[in-house]
């Protein structure tokens, strides 16, 4: 008897269409609503068009470059060293779109009104199909205020970091239509402890800022080793400093820059990391003598904005999946959007993510006031709050989403365990998560008149008497000077939570704001999912699940 009716065990059905090609602006409200509020409106278009960038191409890029991992070539076939990182041209692809449409340079290019939020919309969108490549772009974006603290060094380089135009070539700087920056600056004996760095600066001749010096140490991460140039730290005789350090020497010849390994890292595979050698290594002297962590906490203030605004977009399209997923897969003859606890899953998501949108857009609206006095000691403030608060809040919140999808969101056809391998990254790099607390502590005790903003910023609790207690809660909390570094997590928690609450409260959409202060302020659980009584679920979902067609 022939077996052949037999050979076809099962129908497919009972599956999620595909997501891709899916506009990621198109589909999320939110970010349209809050890149308008805070000023980016203008952008919309611009936006658009990346929207569908970054849902189409980019996320079958992102695919590939982390499918396809950096490779590290100390040699060439003849024997010289020549310490390239070679990358899969998915990853040129990613990098090239990022920088043609202005992701690390558009505050600068374009500093109107609105363009730090519009620019962080962007970076919003590009981080959702591949995150790693946001290391190389961030720092580029971040070194130009570092930059102009030195203008004849600023004279150079800038044209060519804001150029708009993506150029990996290994070439001298000149010979090229486009660089991007790196950083070094943590060495294996004292990570964010900078002060503990034993790389030492001679100077080649006069000394001083803007002159040329010889650098000789390691250091332990050095982030995006196929940059043109890193800004660095070391020693001289006055204190530790900072210095531009290039790939090439003015003569084209390669610098005594020496890439000991890339780093086997848990996330951020498409981009490299690594370990490197100053062997005499030429390098120019940016901001004062002896003033180099000054000099570049202007760089590192900038990328730990970008670090929330990378988690931000992470659990963005997490969400994404998870509710997209549920709102066409079946359980018991019903979708899963339509179960109530699922409901309330969901929905604790989607409050979780529009929260930390926000937050991150009002530091865009900060950032575009840079000579506003107020306005800087909120920047000052919040960078580190945020950072600390929505990165500390990722890894949690894309398990829940991965959750959500059951065994689909846990294989790596889905994009859901790279989402969770990236998001460790933001809450590590650029400080983890007791550095950002204790620089809270430290903005609020050295600088005055920050306190004060912070509670003009949350004002009287806009009518919401849970607000209201939270506030003053807050306010007892920071008169207590008892055991205060011990307390700094919990102070820099409430008080993110606090100022996410009166962001959305103003934005005057209801559900959002009743859910979030419901759950974070009053009667919620420990985990996502356990949203009170009372939340309008359904609305929040109907609100972040993307709408096809």
């Amino acid at each position: 008897m022939s077996l052949q009716p037999f050979a076809e065990t099962h129908q497919v059905f009972n599956q999620v269409p595909s997501l891709d090609g899916a506009n990621l602006y198109r589909i999320d409200l939110p970010l349209q609503e809050w890149t308008k509020r805070f000023g980016g409106g203008w952008a919309a278009d611009r936006l658009d068009a990346y929207g569908a960038l970054a849902g189409g191409p980019l996320m079958a890029a992102g695919f590939l470059a982390n499918e396809n991992k950096p490779v590290f070539k100390s040699h060439d076939r003849y024997g010289n060293r020549i310490d390239l990182v070679e990358f899969h041209p998915a990853y040129h692809q990613l990098m090239s779109s990022a920088i043609e449409h202005g992701i690390p340079s558009l505050p600068w290019t374009d500093p109107r009104d609105g363009a730090q939020v519009a620019r962080a919309a962007l970076n919003y969108l590009h981080n959702q199909p591949e995150a790693g490549n946001a290391c190389p772009l961030t720092m580029t974006y971040a070194s130009v205020p570092a930059l102009k603290l030195q203008p004849d060094i600023a004279e150079i380089w800038l044209p060519k970091i804001l150029s708009g135009q993506y150029d990996p070539r290994n070439l001298p700087m000149e010979q090229k239509t486009g660089v991007t920056i790196g950083m070094a600056m943590t060495e294996k004996q004292g990570g964010t402890d900078v002060r503990a760095n034993t790389t030492k600066a001679h100077p080649v001749g006069a000394g001083g800022p803007g002159q040329a010096y010889e650098l000789v140490g390691h250091k332990w991460f050095c982030s995006a080793p196929m940059c043109d140039a890193f800004l660095t730290l070391a020693y001289t005789d006055k204190g530790l400093t900072c210095f531009l350090l290039p790939r090439h020497r003015p003569d084209g010849t390669r610098n005594e820059f020496y890439i000991q390994r890339l780093k086997n890292k848990l996330g951020t595979w498409a981009n490299a990391s690594s370990e490197v050698e100053f062997r005499g290594a030429l390098a120019w002297m940016v901001g004062e003598e002896g003033r180099g962590v000054p000099t570049i906490i202007e760089m590192v203030s900038l990328t730990r904005f970008d670090c929330m605004i990378g988690s931000s977009s992470l659990m963005r399209q997490a969400l994404t999946q998870a509710s997209h997923h549920c709102a066409h897969r079946q359980v018991s003859g019903r979708l899963l959007s339509e179960q109530p606890l699922m409901q309330n899953v969901l929905a604790d998501l989607a409050l979780e993510s529009e929260a930390a949108l926000a937050l991150t857009m009002r530091l865009g609206r900060a950032l575009d006031h840079p000579n506003d006095e107020q306005e800087q000691k909120f920047t000052r403030l919040v960078t580190a709050i945020g950072k600390y608060w929505i990165c500390k809040r990722a890894p949690a919140m894309i398990n829940e989403a991965a959750e959500c999808m059951g065994g689909a969101g846990y294989v790596e056809d889905n994009i859901l365990p790279r989402l969770y391998r990236e998001a460790p990254v933001n809450s590590t790099w650029e400080g983890s998560g007791n550095v950002q607390c204790l620089d809270v502590l430290r903005a609020l005790s050295k600088e005055p008149g920050v306190l004060e903003v912070l509670f003009n910023e949350l004002g009287d609790g806009h009518g919401d008497a849970r607000l209201q207690a939270q506030i003053g809660k807050l306010k007892n909390a920071f008169a207590d000077k008892d055991d205060i570094q011990y307390r700094a997590r919990q102070l820099t928690e409430d008080v993110a939570i606090a100022l996410q609450a009166k962001l959305l409260l103003e934005a005057g959409n209801s559900t959002v704001s009743d859910g979030f202060i419901a759950s974070r302020l009053g009667n919620g659980g420990r985990v996502y999912g356990t949203l009170p009584r009372g939340v309008d679920a359904v609305a929040l979902l109907a609100r972040s699940t993307p709408q096809l067609g």
